[in-house]
């Protein structure tokens, strides 16, 4: 029998049902509340950001890459040039599956994969929106392999760019330097603002070192693109600021001549200009050929540049640190002259040998039987070797380490360069630093002839001979004599800082034994003064590669070619009113006055010509 309801079920039911309704209408209220706080802030408080978003996803920010400056000889001959070349690019944005259009990309083209690493390292800093691209400097067969597949790879395409061309390869390389791709920890050093859309930068010579007056400023456009990310119209253009245009004091033509010179020998030249201080031939050989590293250089190309027992890589005008040998002789009697501890007439008898008194070892001349009497016109001469020995002791370390310093030996040359070395100017306290060891008077001897700690940068020691040549003017060489951007150009030349205070009659003095070095019959270069209007003055030198027992001889074909005495000559010409001072090294080179003195001679003769001193 069913139950029958009963008033009191009614009430329940409706209060239930009233609670429903309430809570409902309550429900609505906070929803409706919520979603009218929302419109506020969107309409009101929040306008000005999501207008600005929904203008970005109709409007992209293109950059605008600026030409990169050129580089120039002191003669208007370039030395760093923009060419034309066609690059594979790739928009991100537009590209659904990155990794699978890479690999279809890498078998067609035949990618190596450390360009595919490059690519996807470079696209992780740049915009999606921004072309990235993969390969650069496309040959013909790889734009007609493309072009074939072209309508299969959305947000693929061939785009033309100026890329990076250095005309004189391997004679410039260590002067110029190149550009290259943009690695990972440059990304996070270079300025966003004004790399954006690059994709190269400078890495070594002029090219890293004037990285910011060559780059330019990174201009940019404004496209408003439609839902397919298809660019409809462009508008608010600002345009990019090309580099500024680099002019060298370096003579390319005078280079060559150098860089030749030394062909069979690795080594260096280094000419100045001994009243500025312009570099007019900065030369190391071997070289290598830059242009490789601007459009990617395979890996094993760069492993044999690399391994090369010639390190064809390694910036020897710059980073090389040689013992300068007998080279250091005029600047240690300078030393005597001005520090009264030898006069210029005074003789000293050289059997062959030195010893320090009361101790048997013997500090041998490089002329078996000795020089006889000598003073120091005839020691610079013929390099006598004991005459520097005793004059190093009465000298003492300290002496020669103050004046020696003065030339800028053991500090770096202040050249626009980066990466060179100090060399090393020994002397008590640095020998008691680094090794906490006392310095012995042997030690001072053999400094004394340009040996032992000792070493000099091919850079050091042509400006010291240009401070030498000019009466103590410490001129800071330099290698970029002007500036020349779109709305200025600027004058590079280094002022020059301080003069060493040298008495004139000792300046004549080193002058006069320099000039017997190459014009009188027992000079040690006299093979090169013989056909010249001008007189040069110069000093040859020989720095040991190892030692020699104290009752061996040097057998120079006897040796290994790599064990071989390095070969030095330093100049300056004409010696009565110097234009060019020169250093030269040649390793292994064996004799400074046969070897190394001919090619600064032919660097000398062929500069004074086209300066027509004759």
């Amino acid at each position: 029998m069913p139950r029958a309801y009963s008033l009191q079920d009614n009430s329940v039911e409706n209060r239930v049902f009233f609670n429903r309704i309430v809570a409902a209408f309550f429900i609505v209220v906070l929803l409706t509340a919520g979603l009218v706080v929302r419109l506020v802030y969107l309409q009101i408080v929040g306008h000005e950001h999501y207008a600005t978003l929904a203008k970005e996803n109709s409007v992209k920010i293109q950059p605008l890459v600026p030409a990169r400056g050129l580089i120039y000889d002191r003669n208007g001959k370039v030395l760093a040039e923009n060419t034309q070349s066609f690059s594979l690019e790739l928009i991100p944005e537009q590209i659904s599956d990155m990794d699978a259009t890479l690999l279809q990309l890498q078998k067609l083209l035949n990618i190596p994969n450390e360009k595919i690493e490059q690519f996807q390292k470079q696209r992780k800093h740049q915009k999606r929106f921004i072309s990235t691209p993969l390969l650069l400097s496309m040959t013909d067969e790889e734009i007609a392999k493309f072009a074939v597949v072209r309508p299969y790879f959305t947000g693929v395409d061939i785009a033309s760019r100026l890329v990076r061309n250095y005309p004189y390869s391997d004679l410039s390389a260590h002067v110029v330097g190149y550009v290259s791709r943009i690695n990972e920890a440059e990304m996070k050093t270079l300025p966003i603002s004004e790399y954006r859309g690059s994709s190269h930068v400078g890495k070594l010579g002029i090219e890293s070192f004037y990285e910011t007056q060559l780059h330019g400023k990174t201009g940019y456009v404004e496209i408003e693109t439609n839902v397919q990310s298809r660019a409809i119209n462009t508008f608010n253009t600002v345009p990019p600021v090309s580099g500024a245009n680099l002019h060298l004091t370096l003579d390319i033509d005078l280079q060559k001549t150098a860089y030749d010179a030394l062909e069979g020998y690795n080594g260096a030249v280094v000419a100045l200009d001994v009243t500025t201080g312009g570099v007019l031939v900065f030369s190391s050989r071997p070289g290598f050929n830059p242009n490789p590293f601007v459009v990617g250089i395979d890996y094993d190309a760069y492993q044999n540049l690399q391994s090369s027992e010639n390190q064809p890589l390694y910036n020897r005008a710059l980073r090389g640190l040689y013992p300068p040998g007998s080279t250091m002789k005029p600047f240690v009697a300078l030393a005597g002259l001005e520090y009264n501890a030898v006069g210029f007439d005074q003789k000293h008898y050289c059997p062959g040998f030195y010893q320090l008194p009361n101790v048997p070892h013997k500090y041998r001349d490089w002329k078996h039987g000795g020089h006889g009497w000598v003073g120091m016109s005839e020691a610079i001469t013929e390099s006598c070797d004991v005459y520097f020995y005793s004059l190093a002791s009465v000298l003492g370390i300290d002496n020669m380490h103050h004046f020696l310093q003065q030339f800028g030996f053991g500090e770096k040359s202040g050249i626009d360069l980066v990466g060179e070395k100090t060399g090393l100017l020994p002397s008590r306290e640095w020998k008691k630093q680094q090794k906490n060891q006392n310095w012995y008077p042997g030690e001072t001897l053999i400094t004394g002839i340009g040996q032992g700690y000792l070493q000099v940068t091919p850079i050091q020691l042509a400006r010291a001979t240009a401070i030498l040549a000019n009466g103590g003017k410490t001129i800071t060489p330099f290698l970029v004599d002007k500036i020349v951007s779109p709305s200025q150009t600027q004058d590079n030349a280094k002022p020059i800082e301080k003069t060493i205070p040298l008495k004139s009659a000792n300046i004549a003095h080193i002058t006069d034994a320099m000039i017997n070095v190459v014009h009188d019959s027992h000079g040690t270069a006299k093979n090169i003064g013989k056909h010249i209007s001008y007189q040069i003055a110069g000093k040859t030198g020989t720095a040991q590669v190892f030692n020699i027992k104290q009752e061996a001889r040097y057998n120079e074909n006897a040796i290994d070619f790599k064990l071989r005495d390095h070969a030095l000559f330093i100049a300056f010409a004409p010696a009565d009113n110097p234009k060019i001072a020169i250093a030269v090294v040649v390793e292994n080179g064996g004799h400074g006055g046969s070897v190394a003195a001919p090619i600064a001679d032919k660097v000398i003769q062929q500069y004074l010509e086209s300066i027509n001193v004759h």
